[in-house]
């Protein structure tokens, strides 16, 4: 759904603050969820406010911070631009992401004005980059990726993009590519996974640990695993957006919808009597891979969640 005259309207609408621009740009992306019949684009939505309950009334407050506290995001973007999103999600009630990059511990105190600069969700991710004792303990979620969103291909960052800061939080030499390996190489079996969450567990007592697993066939059984491994959240990642560091045969082409993996890991959940055990949450996103320039070390976001159960 990202073509030139989608990202053009986008860029357009931002650049001379027009409204009507961007509306223009969601109708495009709508019209082409349709077109493409992606199962996204033949659903409408329910009315999620309580019933003869506005914005303004209490107990439309009430469900529209319902909704809120269940969102959370992660982007691979420049450190000024994450900062603020870990802010603004702080303050609505939702989670901000690390993502892979680690995080400056200097965002673990509270800003002048008392905003908090932290990002709610630290990510353990493959390669473990930033992954520290003083990292985990300031997370409200620890969230690792089993199964890499770049389908069993891994990720990098060149080079070039690495420099003193990113080095610094990722523990890493600047001027050195990284490698974000498809698999957790201390991870092949769900009693490994189960001795990460435990570990997880162990350093902040506190912090829910998320698991995120691919959308694909057979994930629910994977999901089952995941649940009697302990975990407290499971995150199926779909089909769509992804990372610019993966191939973009990748992105175009492998994984299934979300609305499949979580239809499937519900109902292997249920059948094992394990869905009261988790919470399940999928991302929404859309990302062309050419924004995937990150500068960012400290950094990505993440996405939409489906009703807790």
């Amino acid at each position: 759904m990202w073509n030139p005259d989608t990202v053009a309207k986008l860029q357009h609408a931002v650049r001379v603050d027009s409204y009507k621009t961007f509306k223009e740009f969601t109708q495009l992306l709508n019209d082409e969820a349709r077109n493409r019949c992606t199962l996204r684009g033949l659903l409408t939505s329910r009315k999620t406010f309580a019933a003869g309950a506005d914005r303004g009334s209490r107990a439309g407050e009430r469900d529209r911070q319902a909704i809120l506290h269940r969102r959370d995001v992660a982007r691979s973007i420049s450190t000024e631009a994450h900062e603020n999103l870990a802010i603004a999600m702080n303050r609505i009630g939702g989670k901000s992401n690390t993502g892979e990059g680690g995080e400056d511990p200097r965002r673990f105190k509270p800003d002048a004005d008392g905003s908090s600069v932290a990002s709610a969700i630290k990510q353990v991710a493959s390669a473990r980059f930033g992954v520290t004792t003083e990292y985990l303990v300031n997370a409200d979620d620890s969230r690792s990726r089993w199964r890499k969103a770049q389908t069993g291909e891994g990720g990098q960052l060149p080079g070039h993009k690495v420099d003193e800061y990113i080095g610094q939080i990722r523990h890493s030499t600047p001027g050195v590519g990284l490698i974000s390996p498809p698999p957790h190489h201390d991870i092949y079996s769900i009693e490994d996974l189960a001795q990460l969450i435990h570990d997880l567990k162990n350093v902040n007592p506190r912090a829910r640990v998320s698991v995120k697993l691919v959308s694909e066939v057979g994930v629910g059984t994977v999901a089952a695993g995941v649940a009697k491994a302990k975990a407290d959240h499971i995150l199926i990642s779909g089909d769509s957006g992804g990372t610019g560091a993966s191939p973009l045969t990748s992105i175009k082409h492998a994984g299934i919808p979300w609305e499949l993996g979580i239809a499937e890991t519900q109902q292997v959940l249920v059948m094992n009597g394990l869905a009261a055990r988790v919470i399940l949450q999928t991302t929404v996103r859309s990302k062309p891979a050419a924004t995937s320039r990150s500068r960012c070390c400290s950094a990505p976001r993440r996405s939409a969640s489906p009703p807790r159960r």
